[in-house]
């Protein structure tokens, strides 16, 4: 297959703002796509050389791909680097500019050449490694037309922005390869079981639905963690989950998913990212207490060592570093508090109730001064609840984490749903709770900072359209730090237009791809004429806004975009603030 043909669907691609015409055009190329590319071709579409949780960067920054464009072209890097302001963009420059100097492919490019390539330059490492890199992109810049340029360089500064999510590619496999898109559901398991797209869609290709449905989980390879729903109102907590449930200690920690396998260990992020590196500590604590092979989430805290207090979750980032050091153990002792358990030795536990997998944890963990279990209480009353929870905010936790005990109470990898339930509520204001949103667009603001924004445009998430939809605009919170901070984080993934998958009414002065989270608290949930969460579904030509909304200072960089709170649970919470007002 010519990489030439996959850069004619991204055009068409990239011209749409419509989903379903994204679908579409989607489900014709993996139609097209050769049996034994469909992994490949699947991950360069969304914009990785392999599944997020291998850490395969390019690492292949914006001024290198210049410097290896400005070569093949024989010019000097600033007439490039003039194109790319001019243009805005660095592929729509290369595209320009290989058209403007009439240049002459030395070949051809194949989607075959064009991925193992760009495997090799993300594989490379060491000294040297960046001139190694360049060479190898250079080759496939020799190869390439005008067009094949374009998403060339967009694919390796990361920039590819085609503005289609996991979902959107899961309803075309399920389309292309099922005939229906209803068998989406079987797709999406596997891939919360496996968190490999490509590699769903490569046993969905040589083993129909039948494969499918047989992928099981395994050690090494991340589960996609199974999420709560909210609320706030005791009562209401334990009429949804049937009048009893296990309340566990909601910590302010990282959330990580431990694997063991023999001597081999992997620690993973609530994003999915390999975090082994960072808490070399915690894995000898879990060697010591779980000697089986298994896959436990637990929340890692840093721990005051003179009297065992749990530290906020500022303390733990002082983790975030490439190499930790004795210092950084010493400095910032952690401590693991397994909830819940997904596997042992060979068996998957996940089609277990939740009590079940409970007693296994209580049975096989040895508890020790850093590793313990989440503290847990059975309740079946709201005085309980009430009295834990203040418990649980005494010992420095966020809130409760109210837990099903139902036959049904398996556990549901990437699903959001209410067989678990925050419960966190701030007395301090009648929102139920904080959002995590989405950084989507910004506005310019006034004095001081004219020529820079001033405040954010914030959405939510919504699974069952694949969309994101506004919520507030967000100026207030922000030192001066932390707007050039966001300036920094936000500048690679700006953008000219709404991105597709962005549903606004608002008209932004900037637009980014969806990529940031931030946790934002405000006074109460309120109807929108502006706002588009929740449109139509709590009062005809209204949506769903947030009103004195305020940053807490609080980063979400666990948290991917698709892990924002939810269109649910904001109309959820706002039902709640309705109901809690009248009582």
């Amino acid at each position: 297959m010519e990489y030439k043909r996959l850069a004619e669907f991204y055009a068409k691609i990239e011209a749409t703002t419509s989903r379903t015409q994204m679908t579409g055009l989607l489900v014709e190329l993996f139609k097209e796509t050769p049996p034994e590319l469909i992994d490949k071709v699947v991950y360069l579409s969304v914009g990785r050389i392999a599944p997020e949780y291998t850490g395969l960067d390019y690492n292949f920054g914006e001024k290198l791909a210049i410097r290896s464009l400005a070569e093949i072209l024989g010019i000097d890097e600033h007439s490039v680097e003039e194109r790319v302001v001019e243009l805005g963009d660095l592929g729509d420059a290369g595209q320009k500019l290989y058209e403007e100097k009439g240049f002459q492919p030395k070949g051809s490019l194949s989607v075959k050449e064009v991925y193992e390539t760009l495997l090799e330059i993300a594989k490379t490492s060491g000294v040297g490694a960046l001139k190694k890199k360049s060479e190898l992109f250079k080759k496939l810049l020799s190869k390439a037309t005008p067009l094949e340029v374009k998403y060339l360089l967009r694919t390796i500064t990361e920039k590819l922005r085609l503005g289609m999510g996991d979902n959107t590619v899961m309803d075309a496999l399920a389309v292309a390869f099922t005939g229906d898109q209803k068998n989406r559901v079987h797709i999406e398991r596997a891939y919360n079981l496996s968190s490999d797209l490509g590699y769903v869609a490569r046993v969905l290709v040589e083993k129909g639905l039948e494969g499918i449905k047989a992928v099981k989980i395994e050690v090494g390879r991340p589960v996609r963690p199974m999420l709560a729903e909210r609320m706030a109102i005791p009562s209401l907590i334990l009429k949804k989950l049937g009048g009893r449930c296990g309340a566990e200690y909601k910590y302010d920690g990282e959330r990580i998913q431990a694997h063991r396998k023999g001597d081999e260990f992997w620690l993973y992020s609530r994003r999915l990212e390999n975090i082994t590196h960072q808490f070399p500590d915690l894995i000898e604590f879990l060697k010591e207490s779980i000697p089986h092979d298994f896959i436990v989430e637990l929340e890692c805290v840093v721990i005051d060592p003179a009297s065992g207090q749990i530290q906020p979750f500022q303390v733990l980032m002082n983790r975030k570093v490439k190499y930790v050091s004795r210092y950084h153990i010493l400095k910032y002792p952690v401590a693991g508090f397994l909830f819940d358990i997904l596997y042992l030795d060979g068996e998957d536990l996940t089609l277990k109730p939740y009590p079940e997998r409970r007693e296994t944890l209580e049975r096989v963990v040895k508890t020790t001064d850093r590793v313990n279990l989440a503290t847990r209480k059975i309740v079946d009353n709201v005085e309980d609840l009430e009295a834990f929870f203040h418990q649980a905010i005494e010992d420095g936790c966020e809130g409760l984490v109210c837990k099903s005990l139902a036959e049904n109470s398996i556990y549901e990898a990437g699903k959001r749903g209410f067989l678990w339930i925050k419960y966190k509520r701030d007395y301090k204001s009648h929102l139920a709770d904080t959002l995590d949103l989405v950084v989507v667009g910004a506005f310019y603001g006034k004095g001081q900072r004219a020529g820079h924004f001033g405040s954010l445009l914030m959405a939510c998430y919504d699974p069952e359209t694949d969309q994101f939809k506004t919520v507030c605009k967000v100026g207030t919170g922000f030192t001066e730090d932390d707007f050039k901070k966001l300036e920094e984080i936000l500048k690679d993934h700006r953008i000219d237009h709404r991105h597709p998958r962005v549903n606004s009414i608002i008209s932004a002065d900037i637009w980014f791809e969806p990529f940031l989270v931030l946790e934002i608290t405000g006074a109460e949930l309120t109807y929108s004429p502006v706002h588009t969460c929740a449109w139509d579904k709590v009062k005809p030509g209204r949506g769903l806004g947030l009103r004195f909304p305020r940053f807490t200072g609080r980063y979400r960089f666990d948290k991917r975009p698709e892990d924002a709170t939810t269109e649910r649970e904001i109309l959820e919470m706002f039902l709640q603030q309705k109901q809690y007002r009248a009582v």
